[in-house]
């Protein structure tokens, strides 16, 4: 295998570790920023370092179209294309099948799609995904699954995962470049209990480097959204990254690593910013209202962030509508949000006090102590008391969106 993975610190089920991958050494838990095309929109590769990127997700179908994976595998892989020497992991095509296009069919054979550019069919297979993938040259490749909806119910979420599991060894097979890639297989199954764990299990029999858990953030409710993630967490192997795919959310990933998960990746923070949306302790604040045209205060006045640091609500109010300054200022403060809150999560945990800073986390966001029942059921099997951050009386309660307008910072 190419990677080592280190516990360093535990809390009950709440782990950081040291993840050695061919081109970083990263800490866990870590939030990945979504760079489609073998970049993040509106920021720098020295920027991404800056504030302490430690891997880039690459989507393997955009990047096979354009720039082609033949030519990156003449230039000598992604790193050097995009001159990135830190951590990449590219997904296997088989989402963006689903989502951005004319789905024709899947069968055992593979996905076949309607091409973008001629509008033929095409047919990408468990072999030519991984087949891409290594040319791609990423530290960790994803195999292709049979992905399916989480709000979908019946005999074809079965046949997904069973099929999901016929194709991991079809991955494993035509996987040509094992000692510097790692190859991490998909857990499916919907919100099914029981097929997630015929599929957690037949998983962990292949003995792969690490393993994710797919097909959340589809649409399900948070109450099935946290149970799938703290059965499969508790399915897989100790000594192994586990890999929550599309969840961005900053309480999605508190509640998450709290239930031992290691791993996050979403394209929430820049689209949000591409929006005017600036991430904050307390929830999200909305830099195109019309109350921050005159607010002179920084976005977080306890951010140190570069942005943060040098200017006003007001300032990119007036950007965020007319110039693309605004959403690259916001993109920048968003991504530092998230990535601060990686290493507070690591740093808390190997510190002994991450249920201290989980209370802390809450307090900020639900000020009134409406703490989402969800959130307390989660945190009930993750063996912290979060008693403190809740309302009297009312214990846990439905809270608003945190996409509430948040005026006063």
């Amino acid at each position: 295998m190419a990677l080592v993975f280190e516990v360093l610190g535990r809390f009950n089920r709440a782990r950081a570790a040291r993840l050695t991958l061919p081109h970083h050494v990263c800490q866990t838990p870590l939030f990945m920023p979504v760079g489609t095309q073998g970049t993040i929109k509106g920021l720098t590769n020295s920027q991404l370092e800056d504030i302490g990127c430690q891997i880039i997700l690459g989507n393997t179908y955009h990047l096979a179209l354009r720039p082609t994976s033949e030519l990156l595998d003449e230039v000598g892989g992604l790193h050097n294309f995009m001159n990135w020497q830190r951590g990449l992991l590219t997904d296997s095509g088989g989402f963006q099948m689903v989502s951005l296009l004319h789905l024709a069919d899947i069968t055992e054979k593979g996905v076949t799609f309607q091409s973008p550019v001629d509008g033929k069919p095409m047919l990408l297979t468990p072999e030519e995904s991984i087949q891409i993938q290594n040319r791609i040259g990423a530290d960790i490749i994803m195999a292709l699954d049979d992905v399916v909806k989480t709000t979908i119910t019946g005999p074809r979420v079965e046949e997904a995962m069973y099929r999901t599991l016929r194709w991991i060894d079809r991955c494993i097979a035509a996987h040509k470049r094992p000692h510097d890639q790692n190859l991490f297989g998909i857990v499916q199954g919907g919100l099914d209990p029981i097929l997630r764990d015929i599929c957690a299990k037949g998983l962990v029999d292949r003995n792969l480097p690490g393993y994710a858990i797919g097909g959340l953030s589809g649409g399900e409710d948070k109450n099935s959204f946290w149970r799938v993630v703290a059965q499969c967490t508790a399915a897989l192997p100790e000594d192994k990254p586990r890999y929550v795919m599309g969840v961005g959310y900053p309480l999605d990933i508190v509640v998450c690593s709290a239930l031992g998960a290691d791993m996050y990746d979403c394209v929430y923070p820049t689209r949000t910013a591409r929006f005017g949306t600036a991430l904050i302790p307390e929830g999200v604040l909305k830099l195109k209202h019309k109350a921050m045209a005159e607010d002179t205060r920084p976005i977080d006045p306890a951010c140190p962030c570069m942005v943060c640091k040098n200017y006003t609500r007001a300032y990119i109010h007036c950007l965020v509508t007319k110039d693309a300054m605004g959403s690259q200022l916001l993109s920048y403060h968003n991504l530092y949000y998230m990535l601060q809150l990686s290493r507070n999560l690591h740093f808390s945990i190997v510190e002994g006090r991450f249920p201290e800073f989980v209370c802390d986390f809450l307090h900020k966001m639900f000020p009134k102590g409406d703490v989402p029942e969800w959130v307390c059921d989660a945190m009930e099997v993750a063996g912290i008391d979060i008693s403190s951050c809740c309302a009297p009386f009312s214990s846990c309660e439905e809270s608003v969106s945190t996409e509430e307008v948040i005026l006063a910072g």
